[in-house]
């Protein structure tokens, strides 16, 4: 029997839960699912990530505005896949903000990935017709911007710190606070989406999260990481899932071995620490075929399209 495809047979609810990171610091996750934050400034909100559609911003916006009904200014999208950035109509925000690696990866695969996401995991997508189209950065930028939150409130700064998840992401660093919106650098028991990475880079770019000594870390999926040791773990966590993907895949090609037999040999020695997390399933046939073409020598990744991810699945899955 076939594996049905990525996560097109899940339809489960996750729990969402509200937590509360430091004061005027907040976050929603779910299980697995994307999370999203937001921080409090002297009279505007920072948001962190939209979610897939306009409706599932809603909800996050209506359990934040049972502690702040202060307006959003500044909506800082991660990097450009649907699920983090299609719900923004949502936020009323005066500035979007990203990297503008980010601007033109919307530009260049923007639909391609909209459509590539909602056939992976429709249940994301809930509420999909209340996407107006393509969320585009009103202001991006390619290395820092620092948002003063006012009072003694400190700052929010906005950093690219090199390529990994995609070329484009983009970190959220609360230094008086200590607290790190690291978006998909960094999964917090949860597998690993490379599907758009630069694995080689993206281990070097994890040195330069662990760099800023985050005492809580929100990833891009997974619980909270709270304290050093947890934080220190969550990176550790990433790390050892792409070292092993490319230690596989690098190992079949050094022996003249086919993309099939470095998927199982990858599935083969990730399975026992995260084979049973979020998405490991889904993400593990997309993850080797890019880290495939990567130590192939093709630098910067293949759009991916529902008909790609289909030839794709049927090959490593099916």
């Amino acid at each position: 029997m076939a594996t049905p495809f990525a996560s097109s047979a899940d339809r489960g609810e996750r729990t969402e839960t509200f937590e509360v990171l430091a004061d005027g610091v907040y976050a929603l996750t779910a299980e697995g699912d994307p999370n999203v934050g937001a921080v409090e400034g002297e009279n505007f909100l920072v948001c962190f990530d939209a979610r897939a559609t306009p409706l599932l911003a809603d909800r996050w916006l209506t359990r934040l505005r049972e502690r702040t009904a202060k307006p959003v200014r500044y909506l800082v999208l991660s990097h450009f896949h649907a699920n983090r950035t299609l719900g923004a109509n949502a936020f009323g925000a005066e500035t979007v903000l990203a990297h503008t690696e980010t601007r033109r990866l919307v530009a260049e695969r923007g639909e391609q990935d909209r459509a590539s996401e909602f056939g992976r995991t429709p249940r994301l997508f809930e509420g999909h017709a209340t996407i107006p189209g393509l969320t585009w950065p009103t202001v991006t930028f390619t290395d820092r911007v620092t948002i003063e939150l006012g009072g003694d409130r400190g700052v929010v700064e906005l950093a690219w710190l090199g390529r990994g998840h995609t070329s484009g992401d983009v970190v959220a660093w609360l230094p008086r606070q200590r607290v790190l919106f690291a978006g998909d650098l960094v999964e917090t028991r949860a597998a690993v989406h490379t599907g758009d990475g630069y694995h080689q880079d993206w281990l070097r770019t994890l040195d330069r999260v662990a760099g800023l000594g985050a005492e809580v870390l929100v990833g891009g999926r997974g619980e909270v990481a709270r304290g050093r040791d947890q934080v220190d773990g969550a990176i550790q966590h990433t790390r050892d899932f792409l070292t092993t993907l490319l230690g596989c895949v690098t190992a079949a090609q050094r022996s003249g071995g086919t993309l099939e037999e470095a998927f199982r040999a990858a599935d083969n020695s990730l399975t026992p620490t995260f084979g049973r997390m979020p998405l490991y399933n889904h993400v593990l046939p997309f993850d080797v075929t890019r880290a495939w073409d990567e130590l192939a020598g093709e630098e910067h990744p293949e759009i991916w399209t529902p008909e790609r991810d289909h030839e794709v699945w049927r090959r490593l899955r099916g």
